[in-house]
C-alpha cells in the first residue's frame, strides 16, 4: 500500500469533506480515505498496482475542488 497526503482547496462544510470522501473512495484500488475539513488535507492509502497518485488527485478535481 502507497500513502499520500495533499491538500484541497475549496472545501468549506461537512457536506464538502463528504464529497470528497465520497469520491476518493470511488477510485479503484483506494482502500482509506481521511479528509480534514480543519487541515483542509486529505490523506489516502491505496494499492499502487491499481492506481496512481495523479488518478488520486484527479478525483478530488473531478469533484469540484483544487487540489494543493
Amino acid at each position: 500500500m502507497t500513502e499520500i497526503t495533499f491538500g484541497i482547496e475549496g472545501m468549506s462544510c461537512n457536506g464538502c469533506v463528504k464529497t470528497v470522501t465520497q469520491a476518493l473512495q470511488s477510485v479503484a484500488g483506494v482502500e482509506s480515505a481521511q479528509v480534514s475539513l480543519a487541515d483542509a488535507r486529505a490523506t489516502v492509502r491505496f494499492d499502487d498496482t491499481r492506481t496512481r497518485p495523479e488518478t488520486v488527485r484527479q478525483a478530488v478535481i473531478d469533484a469540484g475542488f483544487d487540489v494543493c
